[in-house]
């Protein structure tokens, strides 16, 4: 089990900067932008064969969701997170982390009833994953199905909703990415809902209940780890946060020592 994150605005401009900054910070790996993997792939790959960091996983970077209401954006969704899974498996990346949609619709804000049915939802998810999974599969990467809060999506919102797709889909390389951010403000039980997705489950990104860095906010990140230990999780554990305080280099590290304390009173 790896610690890593995402890109921040601190860090430096170059990519070998950047993998630098991380690995002196305490992360192990990586998370990269989807866009960076397609449009600064020759840097990304010396980056990496110069500091030795590895990259875990990519997020976003391509145009369009998989549950986009214009099926033009969801084929062109489908078609570029396709060549980020081929980029990917070139750096020894594990997959792309990815939503239904984000942004595109909540049933807790006006209008409030989207254009497609639930149903209908359902089939347009399993068509693009489906077509997804071939590319996978192809080149022994994954999709990371993500679950966001009913405010930035109203189609996957809960881990048994994205558990449901992939047991109705029989994917061979899409699983669950949990994100304690989203589940903190979804699930009753943030250590239950892992434990029934545990099957599934491939991926975690770690924020507060703010979505601030961990260990600023009210979240049981022992307890969750806790939980990781007892199923054998062995994925990544991947910072999605902002940063709160000043200087933001030396929060986000005391957050990578207080994660660290958190997996060590976990057993982990």
């Amino acid at each position: 089990m790896r610690i890593g994150t995402q890109d921040k605005p601190f860090f430096p401009a170059d990519f070998a900067g950047k993998l630098r900054t991380i690995r002196l910070m305490g992360f192990e790996t990586f998370e990269v932008d989807g866009k960076a993997v397609l449009e600064r792939f020759a840097e990304l790959k010396a980056a990496i064969r110069e500091t030795g960091v590895p990259i875990s996983t990519a997020c976003g970077g391509y145009q369009g969701w998989i549950g986009d209401f214009q099926e033009e954006r969801r084929q062109q969704a489908i078609a570029e997170i396709g060549e980020i899974l081929k980029r990917l498996a070139e750096l020894s990346g594990r997959g792309i982390v990815v939503p239904a949609a984000w942004g595109m619709f909540s049933k807790r804000l006006p209008p409030m009833i989207p254009p497609r049915s639930e149903e209908q939802d359902r089939q347009v998810l399993l068509d693009s994953l489906e077509r997804i999974n071939r590319v996978a599969q192809a080149t022994g990467t994954y999709l990371y199905l993500e679950p966001l809060n009913r405010y930035e999506d109203h189609m996957i919102n809960k881990l048994s909703d994205a558990v449901s797709l992939l047991e109705e889909g029989q994917f061979s390389h899409v699983k669950v990415i949990a994100d304690l951010y989203h589940m903190n403000i979804e699930e009753a039980s943030i250590e239950d809902s892992l434990r029934r997705a545990q099957a599934y489950l491939g991926h975690i990104h770690l924020a507060d209940s703010h979505r601030y860095q961990p260990g600023d906010g009210h979240l049981d990140f022992v307890s969750a780890f806790q939980v990781l230990q007892e199923i054998e999780y062995a994925g990544d554990l991947v910072f999605e946060c902002r940063v709160m305080g000043t200087p933001e280099v030396e929060r986000y590290r005391d957050s990578v020592e207080y994660v660290k304390r958190c997996l060590e009173r976990a057993g982990l």
